[in-house]
């Protein structure tokens, strides 16, 4: 597969971790990007700079040390807005600058941001080119096919991104209207990625390394976003890599990797976010890692009840030698490792 280029940037490969809001900060990005993600783009950030100086917006605004190139998604339904808040995030360090049209939450898309964009072409076209002209860095745009079923302007939309100047644009395959049930319509994204000359990323339900083959294969996009299917197992970048370069199947990380893994996430929470900040933030990430474990369920409510950054860290140490010594009884000796 060719790589894949965004503006200046050739990014190692063509796998990018998706903005999620509340799930992709520095830590989680950092993580990803070390188990094999081609590029890793930041929480949305709020377009309205009144709302800059709240610690949620300062986090997420934290762009150094981020692996680069560093992307940094922003939100908001006002072109000037969006324009300023654009050139705020390239003085803080941003290297790319996407545009959220993708988003069907509704806290989003009733102020007219995300997906609800894209029943107004008139305001998308000022959007980007506002945008594009406000800054010297690429810009790229996440969209979804329509508004819905029978409101699909995905094409519409992609075509105007294009001649804006938008330089790489991400297809989720689903409209506003379908939220993220029903399959993802990647002959639409197919479609797309045949009308424009920018790069093309599909997104939705990209779950293993053979989904995300047949996803390339059906549609003929440059690169994948995967999002939702990265919580809680962020060596799926390493093991879709693995599968694309060689046809083969790399193993399912052994529990003690998995442990390894996790406690250092929970580290990097804690220093992040401070005690508890971190602590209240761990805990839905390591019911997302602990989710297809035998008996995670009731450690997850013991789990959550913790306050403190020590005891988690014990608590997770306890939960996986628990783990190894019920297989050990029933597989015998160094099956965990």
């Amino acid at each position: 597969m060719s790589a894949v280029r965004i503006g200046p940037y050739t990014l190692r490969n063509n796998l990018i971790l998706a903005p999620m809001a509340g799930v992709t900060d520095q830590p989680f990005r950092t993580l990803c990007q070390r188990l094999g993600a081609g590029m890793v783009v930041s929480e949305m950030v709020t377009s309205d700079l009144r709302l800059w100086n709240s610690r949620k917006s300062r986090l997420r605004r934290i762009h150094e040390g981020d692996p680069e190139p560093r992307s940094v998604q922003i939100a908001g339904g006002d072109a000037q807005m969006l324009a300023a808040a654009a050139r705020a995030n390239v003085e803080s360090g941003a290297q790319i600058i996407d545009i959220n049209m993708g988003c069907p939450a509704k806290k989003v898309c009733n102020k007219a941001a995300g997906s609800a964009l894209l029943r107004d072409e008139a305001l998308v076209t000022e959007i980007l080119h506002a945008v594009v002209g406000a800054v010297d860095v690429p810009v790229t745009l996440k969209i979804r096919t329509g508004w819905d079923r029978d409101n699909k302007n995905g094409l519409n939309v992609a075509k105007i991104a294009e001649q804006a100047g938008i330089q790489a644009l991400a297809v989720h395959g689903r409209t506003r209207a379908d939220l993220y049930t029903g399959e993802a319509e990647y002959d639409t994204i197919a479609q797309i990625k045949q009308a424009v000359s920018i790069p093309v990323f599909a997104n939705g339900d990209i779950t293993s390394p053979v989904k995300a083959r047949a996803v390339l294969e059906a549609t003929g996009v440059d690169g994948l976003l995967i999002g939702r299917a990265a919580q809680g197992r962020p060596w799926i970048f390493r093991e879709i890599e693995h599968y694309l370069r060689t046809g083969e199947t790399l193993p399912a990380p052994g529990l003690d990797e998995v442990e390894h893994i996790l406690l250092g996430h929970l580290a990097a929470l804690h220093a992040f976010y401070g005690d508890v900040m971190g602590v209240r933030i761990a805990r839905k990430h390591v019911s997302w890692y602990l989710a297809t474990q035998p008996g995670g369920k009731e450690f997850r409510q013991r789990f959550n009840a913790l306050e403190e950054t020590q005891a988690q860290c014990a608590n997770v140490r306890e939960f996986f030698e628990e783990r190894r010594q019920s297989l050990e009884t029933t597989e015998g000796p160094g099956v965990a490792a």
